[in-house]
């Protein structure tokens, strides 16, 4: 037997950046005590989602990975509690500046980075003015209580990016998300779309899949988002093992035993009976196939 206890924190996050990490040490410290090993985090909790509008401001709230304040908090925090912890935050690289996940093992030690690899542009959406697009490809991670990939927030809609991470040997998927309303169609609600992709991604792939969203009302200069909560813990088989409400905080625990679900993957031949050799039309935007004469 190899158990796994995973947590999804669901929290609203204000506009001062130490309240917020102050917040999510609490919730984290709150989780490990019922027992959590693997506690996630929405997307960028240290601030507001700030994607709402294109404003320069905004990029001073990007740090470099080294001396990263908030990461070496966690750091120390995931050392002092032995909880994995995966760390969203606005990285700035050179001249650059990527939404971005850093790895932290039970020891406090920071195993890798990724960089968010689909980036969204819409209307509150408006991530391609802050964020170029990741060039780390997708990553996987052997943690202390498993192998874990993770995707951030519009990496969550390509089923793509959850093949790839569980073919590099992911047995868990994490997503950490700030989804909500559309400002310009209001009548439109993504929320039960959003969960069936990750459903989807957990039953084609038979492994389990947490999603961390933030939850509340945030209003910018230009749109305001309703950010609809919902976040979930899904099992193998795509069921909806735990759920968050839409519109309140709250911490979502779930364990697995991975030894279990590998043997329920090799039983199954998902992965046996793949025909990468057809798959040709993925590796183009167009889906254009070479003609063979």
């Amino acid at each position: 037997m190899k158990t796994v206890t995973v947590a999804a924190l669901q929290r609203s996050w204000s506009d001062n950046t130490e309240e917020n990490v102050q917040r999510a040490e609490d919730w984290i410290r709150i989780a490990s005590a019922r027992g959590a090993q693997l506690i996630l985090l929405p997307e960028l909790f240290e601030s507001p989602y700030f994607c709402k509008e294109q404003r320069s401001v905004h990029f001073d709230r990007a740090h470099p990975v080294k001396q990263h304040p908030t990461l070496l908090r966690m750091q120390q925090l995931a050392r002092e509690l032995a909880v994995v912890l995966p760390v969203s935050f606005f990285e700035q690289a050179g001249p650059v500046f990527f939404n971005s996940l850093a790895m932290i093992d039970a020891d406090g030690e920071l195993l890798g980075l990724y960089r968010k690899s689909h980036i969204p542009d819409g209307p509150g959406y408006q991530e391609k003015f802050y964020f170029s697009p990741g060039d780390t490809g997708f990553c996987v991670w052997m943690t202390r209580y498993g192998c874990v990939g993770v995707g951030i927030c519009w990496d969550q809609w390509f089923p793509e990016a959850a093949r790839c991470m569980v073919l590099k040997g992911a047995e868990i998927l994490l997503y950490p998300t700030a989804i909500g309303s559309e400002p310009l169609a209001p009548e439109w609600d993504s929320q039960a779309h959003w969960i069936r992709v990750m459903q989807g991604h957990a039953a084609a792939n038979m492994v389990p899949v947490i999603a961390a969203n933030r939850v509340g009302v945030e209003t910018g200069e230009e749109y305001t988002l309703s950010f609809y909560g919902s976040s979930f813990i899904a099992g193998s088989m795509g069921e909806l093992l735990q759920t968050a409400p839409r519109d309140e905080e709250a911490i979502l625990l779930q364990s697995f035993d991975l030894e279990t679900l590998r043997i329920q993957r090799q039983s199954w031949g998902v992965f046996r009976d793949r025909r990468p050799d057809l798959y040709e039309p993925i590796l183009s935007l167009e889906g254009w196939v070479k003609q063979h004469s």
